[in-house]
């Protein structure tokens, strides 16, 4: 049967299939398979799956951009030497752009991890960071300030996620909400 296109939605009585036809052989494999009543069969694979960057990762220090196409995306950080990441450019499109950063190799002892907003006049982060040692923390919420940093001795697990609230084109406002031993700071 050729591709067939709807106006509207499909309905079907008896449930949705979803298969690959091998080059080869001509077989038919199940990927999905939806039921009448709508529950998904056990042996159908869900392949939606978050991107994981690894640019920060490396053992070197990197200073790179993220791009609004990779929002969404958890960003590892090694953490051994000073590493910068610039959030997307000011555009229209990155309002409800987010990434999430993960410390997977702890900041060194003398090096810090950086996330900037690219400058801009009145571009700023307003954050919660938090101190996820093991006693009772208050956050520090802020509204100050362009660069969000995973200070020296951050340990693995430090974590945070950055979203952006408003970019009219030429000023961005991300919130930043963070949790990591010790505390990470926005200025």
């Amino acid at each position: 049967m050729a591709n067939t296109t709807f106006n509207g939605p499909v309905r079907s009585e008896k449930g949705f299939i979803g298969v690959t036809k091998s080059a080869t052989t001509g077989a038919f494999t199940d990927n999905i398979t939806i039921s009448s009543t709508g529950s998904i069969a056990t042996n159908s694979t869900l392949t939606a799956r978050r991107p994981i960057i690894t640019t920060w990762e490396a053992s070197g220090a990197i200073t790179a951009a993220l791009t609004i196409a990779q929002s969404g995306s958890i960003v590892n950080i090694h953490g051994t030497l000073n590493n910068v990441i610039n959030l997307p450019a000011s555009s229209e499109a990155n309002t409800g752009a987010y990434f999430d950063f993960v410390v997977t190799t702890a900041v060194g002892a003398g090096t810090t991890t950086t996330v900037a907003i690219p400058a801009a006049t009145g571009s700023t982060f307003l954050g919660q960071t938090q101190l996820a040692a093991g006693t009772a923390a208050n956050p520090v919420i802020t509204n100050s300030g362009d660069t969000f940093t995973f200070v020296n001795s951050t340990g693995i697990g430090g974590r945070c996620r950055i979203e952006c609230v408003t970019d009219d084109g030429t000023k961005q406002i991300w919130v930043a909400t963070s949790a990591s031993t010790p505390v990470a700071t926005i200025g």
